[in-house]
């Protein structure tokens, strides 16, 4: 069975520390993030693994050299007490026609809007993302992604630990499923609390993060 999602951009592994879970990612799996960069006024950072296939993780966390933001920080970092998998995001052919389809279908993404970070090495990086909407109670449904011209982060020489299977569980996954079918992809879903797991490729062999 394929477990891996298609279209997959990323995944988001938020943290309350972004230290100390890059320390813990490296301890476990042998490889270290490499920093991403800086998401100015939202008060967060992040770090970032390739997973192979045009896909990476996401380490994001505070950022203790930024003042607080106005308002929360992105993927509810506020109230985590420690790493959680939150999110995925897939980055379709067409963001807003994507768009366009999965309303039709009952569900909103969100507007598209534009977002930035600053990369270690000054250079400004800009992408096109849909801002949340409605979320899924599930919590499932990935957010979607538009590199348009940039340069992706998994072709940035990031460092490698090929994804081996994502998977989630939730209440009713029969609520899922369509959304994710009419957004153009597919997860494995079990019956259960919602929530996440992927599974690693690392020089310390398989590791997996719930």
């Amino acid at each position: 069975m394929n477990t891996i999602p298609a279209h997959l951009d990323h995944i988001v592994l938020a943290t309350p520390d972004l230290a100390a879970t890059v320390a813990e990612f490296a301890r476990r799996t042998g490889v270290v993030p490499a920093p991403g960069g800086v998401h100015i006024g939202f008060g967060t950072r992040n770090c970032l693994v390739g997973l192979g296939g045009g896909a990476y993780l996401e380490i994001l966390g505070p950022d203790p050299e930024q003042s607080a933001p106005a308002g929360p920080r992105p993927f509810g970092v506020d109230g985590l007490d420690s790493a959680r998998t939150i999110t995925w995001a897939i980055s379709p052919s067409d963001i807003d026609a994507t768009v366009a389809t999965v309303r039709v279908h009952g569900y909103d993404p969100g507007d598209v809007r534009e977002m930035s970070r600053r990369r270690p090495d000054g250079t400004l990086l800009e992408w096109r993302l849909t801002d949340g909407g409605t979320p899924h109670p599930s919590g499932l449904v990935p957010f979607l992604i538009d590199w348009a011209d940039a340069v992706h982060p998994s072709a940035s020489d990031l460092p490698l630990t090929p994804l081996l299977e994502l998977t989630a569980t939730a209440p009713d996954p029969e609520e899922v499923r369509p959304v994710l079918s009419a957004l153009g992809t597919d997860l494995v879903i079990g019956e259960g609390p919602a929530g996440f797991s992927f599974t690693l490729d690392t020089p310390n062999g398989p590791v997996t993060f719930t």
